[in-house]
């Protein structure tokens, strides 16, 4: 656990048990679902880079661009990455370093909730990987079951491998997509209602309908 002070600034860019990842030239485990991923609102939290520096599209996955946490801080950073819809995550891919400037774990968290550093101390992670050391993409596989239905992630790097500073220069993710759709409001009409046969709602002048969600 970081001692360091966090102001939780942001910049917006347009599981339990370590698992280790491989190198890989070319994505695999289901669609490279950057075009799903809500530029707009993505966020990094203790960076003067913005997000969009490491969320970016497959082939510019080794450009020069890369996010780098605040070195008058700590080695920590958070990426918020908010979804268009709902995913189910297969792998994670990920670029970092070079060398000790590469994340020690990461921790991720399925959860529409804002978390900032006090939060991702102590929450239980849905999945925590080991990463690797390599100049290369390395792609983590995920537990599928424990991101089926993924609106929003929390991605936190903990700590460096030495350094002082984290650098991510890629992160993406596989995986499926479900268009969100709006849900039809069904009205059922009575025919000759009675309205002695329904019961008023306290504190209305009427009744109370609320169509589900």
């Amino acid at each position: 656990m970081s001692d360091h002070h966090h102001d939780n600034n942001h910049d917006h860019g347009h599981g339990d048990g370590h698992e280790h990842g491989h190198d890989h030239d070319e994505e695999t485990s289901g669609p490279n679902l950057y075009s799903k991923i809500d530029i707009s609102n993505v966020s990094v939290l203790n960076s003067p880079h913005p997000a969009s520096n490491a969320i970016k599209p497959w082939n510019s996955r080794l450009n020069d661009l890369f996010i780098e946490s605040d070195e008058d801080v700590d080695d920590q950073l958070i990426l918020r990455i908010p979804f268009t819809g709902s995913v189910k995550l297969r792998s994670l891919l990920l670029r970092s370093g070079p060398d000790s400037q590469t994340p020690k774990t990461i921790r991720l968290f399925a959860t529409d909730d804002q978390l900032d550093f006090s939060d991702v101390e102590i929450a239980r992670p849905t999945q925590e990987l080991a990463i690797v050391q390599t100049s290369e993409v390395a792609q983590y596989a995920l537990k599928t079951a424990a991101f089926s239905n993924v609106r929003c992630l929390t991605v936190f790097f903990p700590e460096a491998q030495g350094r002082e500073t984290t650098r991510i220069s890629y992160i993406g993710f596989t995986g499926d997509f479900v268009e969100l759709k709006n849900q039809p409001v069904v009205t059922v009409y009575e025919t000759q209602a009675n309205l002695a046969d329904h019961e008023k709602i306290q504190g209305t002048d009427g009744f109370l309908s609320r169509p589900g969600m």
